[in-house]
């Protein structure tokens, strides 16, 4: 099939003209939205994404073998996620699993450091650019309409510890603790003592330091260490944001390590990125420039680890479009603090994350991913009979003299 009967075929929906080399144009669509224009500059760049679009579109973008004559990124993605219900759904078959999973799942010790560094350590004045003060990089949570990015971190870190049902004298663990925003809010919402872990050398300079400067440091402590190295026993563990780098073939490692660390009495909360629509693979532009060694789980490939594992989920919610307003509040202080992002790194890097940005919205809006919060336990009655504590203690953490910084 030629790239015009391809394209005729799967872009149904929108105002898409492409230019391409040699003066030909193709308009595609039904004329709906806003109209975007590209331009692609060259044969070779034409054939690379006939050939394989998945790694190719976005490349072309970061490299300059894609041109916008009219509209952006944005509004391109919108569109390739407008039409992903015309495009058959791709599946990795079981060789391509196995080869996945070894190749490039397998996250052991070295690797999963390197594969941390390679996205985590960026400069830190880089994600200031676009983050909320707390340095909050995992969905917000936005209760209702209105919410700025702020309050909605401010209000997913109180859903997430009353989920916790923290009390005075317990010992928290946070795995992949990132900037430590969330074990120090921890840290001042009861008298516990927190243990933050992250592969991160930049997030862990960072969390140590704002330990420090809060006050903290005694019962907020933050280290380097591979969450297979933790030591126990802890009375609470949670995890944000991390369960996406630790690959398929290492899922029964990681839960039954939670049930080996966690007392009898206690409560996990495990925060992650999901996918609707069953096992699947990771997306090959990401797995390559953003998050190599990254997997989004489905469901059915986590609940029987944590089965196995001796775990009793206790709850589970799923965020569904939390994370894609996340994302697009993200990409607004992006556009918004560009120039001086392409200071700090070049034009080539900021075109890379805007296209990441972008097609990470749009995997919330239009390709089934979702956030799922399971809550796990070693005893059935060790969480209340029904959910209102939750929303009783994010009221409490909420009143002024509780509220985190």
């Amino acid at each position: 099939m030629s790239i015009h009967s391809y394209l005729a075929k799967v872009v149904r929906e929108g105002a898409l003209t492409v230019r391409l080399p040699g003066g030909e144009s193709l308009v595609l669509g039904d004329g709906s939205g806003a109209p975007v224009i590209v331009r692609i500059t060259s044969g070779a760049w034409l054939a690379r994404i006939a050939a394989d679009p998945s790694m190719a579109l976005g490349e072309a973008y970061m490299e300059g073998g894609l041109v916008f004559e009219q509209g952006g990124c944005r509004d391109l993605v919108e569109i390739i996620g407008r039409n992903m219900k015309y495009r058959p759904l791709k599946r990795a078959g079981a060789l391509s699993r196995w080869w996945l999973d070894r190749r490039l799942q397998a996250n052991a010790r070295q690797a999963a450091r390197r594969n941390v560094a390679h996205h985590y350590d960026l400069s830190i004045d880089f994600y200031r650019r676009f983050l909320d003060p707390d340095m909050q990089y995992s969905c917000a949570y936005f209760a209702h309409e209105g919410v700025n990015l702020e309050e909605a971190q401010a209000a997913k870190k109180r859903h997430i510890a009353a989920k916790l049902l923290l009390e005075d004298g317990q010992k928290v663990l946070d795995i992949g603790c990132g900037w430590g925003g969330l074990g120090l809010t921890l840290a001042k919402a009861a008298e516990v003592e927190v243990d933050g872990i992250t592969l991160s050398t930049e997030q862990l300079a960072l969390a140590n330091a704002r330990a420090e400067a809060a006050g903290l440091a005694g019962r907020a402590r933050f280290s380097l260490t591979d969450y297979r190295d933790a030591k126990g026993p802890y009375d609470r563990i949670v995890s944000v944001g991390m369960f996406e780098h630790v690959g398929r073939p290492n899922y029964q490692t990681y839960f039954d390590q939670v049930a080996r660390l966690l007392t009898e009495d206690g409560v996990a909360v495990i925060h992650s990125i999901g996918r609707a629509d069953g096992p699947n693979f990771t997306q090959s532009w990401i797995a390559k420039y953003i998050f190599p060694g990254g997997y989004i789980p489905a469901l059915s490939e986590v609940l029987p680890c944590i089965e196995r594992a001796g775990l009793i989920v206790t709850d589970v919610e799923i965020l569904r479009l939390h994370y894609a307003e996340t994302l697009a509040a993200w990409r607004r202080r992006f556009e918004a603090n560009r120039a001086e992002i392409a200071a700090l790194y070049d034009e080539r890097f900021c075109r890379m994350w805007e296209f990441y940005l972008c097609v990470s919205e749009i995997a919330f809006r239009y390709r089934g991913h979702f956030v799922f919060q399971l809550q796990l336990a070693k005893k059935i009655d060790v969480v209340p009979l029904t959910r209102d504590y939750i929303g009783e203690g994010e009221r409490a953490l909420a009143r002024p003299a509780r509220q985190a910084a």
